[in-house]
């Protein structure tokens, strides 16, 4: 086969529609949308419509949403800005062990300012402790940021249950890393007490560099960037305007697919055939009905991860050996340590992310290869 991209959790192939409007943005809708004349409207406009097809994704107000680099600065302006608004409320605030390294970071930095961060604990599935979240809240709790969905191990977090166990807090926001979960899975903010919603838009099949965060009517941050009235003032400076469009042109493309319930089938294969017909391959995290419909991650004991993927990249095949953000460390994964696997399956630990594209033939090719590199892989050690 040509190509076989099974790393969609890292980033998506853009659709095809996506370049055009995107191309179309670039070279007739170029002015800034700040601008007064016709060039500057027409940006504006166009900025308008991608606003409202994120915003009906969510079932949100359109002046809920502001436009980001990606979802990275929507964590860091979700989490900096609550804190900053809120921190005369309180000082502690509480995240889970295995959030996203952007999130993650930031926690460990505000601690080092002074800041009493909890981790919650996650159980072999990666699923946080409602019970420890729950002791640990407060009248002195002002932020609360889960992820919806595990980038490493498809592990689907209680955001409904959060959102109900903190309701009655004053002076606490929710924040949800969405990344992972957008449009994969029917999270609506506004229904489940969230008060803060990051997304972005290479996820998605459209570009990098673009994404999203939603912020309740009524939520009180401070910007982390001084300049002009750009998102109203929340995020000055002039708009990726091709990007925001090729967002919204993404979004339009996923509500044409039922692409979540291939995407189970699809993965229900992958995962059958592999632990059938692998000797030694372990399923890392949630179950198969568990999981979201495009994460995947297992072990293979006996054989190096990094070595696997570079022998699969031989056969056009492209998988990961976990988070794209991480991948590069030679550090182990702090998700799958924290969910209990041992060292020798972490560092075996191959992560499949699928998307609407991904076919029958395509996985059952897979693990056909998959199958006799690891026989090799095997005979070469055991010489």
């Amino acid at each position: 086969m040509e190509e076989i991209y099974l790393d969609n959790a890292a980033t998506t192939k853009p659709y095809p529609e996506v370049v055009t409007k995107m191309k179309h943005t670039l070279t007739k809708a170029y002015g800034n949308p700040s601008s007064l004349h016709g060039k500057g409207l027409k940006a504006e406009k166009l900025i308008k419509v991608a606003r409202k097809e994120v915003a009906d994704q969510l079932k949100v107000k359109t002046d809920e949403i502001y436009f980001t680099s990606g979802g990275t600065e929507a964590n860091n302006l979700a989490i900096k800005g609550a804190v900053s608004a809120l921190h005369r409320y309180g000082n502690r605030i509480i995240t889970s062990s295995i959030e996203h390294p952007s999130v993650l970071n930031l926690f460990k930095r505000l601690e080092d300012q002074g800041y009493d961060v909890k981790y919650l604990n996650v159980d072999q599935a990666g699923i946080i402790d409602l019970e420890q979240l729950e002791k640990y809240l407060t009248d002195e709790t002002i932020l609360v940021s889960i992820m919806g969905v595990n980038n490493e191990l498809g592990s689907i977090q209680p955001v409904a249950k959060i959102g109900r166990l903190i309701a009655d807090y004053d002076n606490l926001y929710f924040h949800v890393d969405g990344v992972q979960a957008f449009t994969k899975l029917d999270i609506f903010p506004a229904k489940l007490g969230i008060d803060l919603y990051s997304i972005s838009a290479h996820k998605i099949h459209g570009p990098k560099g673009v994404g999203a965060l939603y912020i309740k009517d009524g939520t009180r941050i401070d910007n982390l960037i001084s300049g002009s009235k750009q998102e109203s003032g929340i995020r000055p400076g002039t708009e990726n305007v091709s990007g925001i469009v090729g967002f919204g042109a993404a979004i339009k493309e996923v509500k044409r697919e039922d692409s979540t319930a291939k995407m189970s089938r699809i993965k229900k294969l992958l995962v059958n055939r592999i632990l059938n017909e692998v000797e030694g391959s372990t399923l890392n995290g949630p179950t198969i009905e568990q999981g979201v419909s495009h994460i995947v991650n297992i072990s293979f004991a006996g054989i190096k991860g990094e070595i696997l993927v570079h022998s699969l990249e031989k056969d056009n095949i492209y998988v990961s050996t976990g988070a794209a953000c991480s991948s590069r460390l030679a550090t182990p994964s702090y998700v799958l340590e924290a969910i209990g696997v041992k060292n020798d399956l972490i560092e075996g630990a191959i992560r499949f992310s699928l998307s609407s594209q991904t076919t029958k033939q395509e996985i059952n090719y897979t693990v056909n290869r998959l199958k006799e590199h690891i026989t090799t892989l095997k005979e070469i050690i055991q010489r």
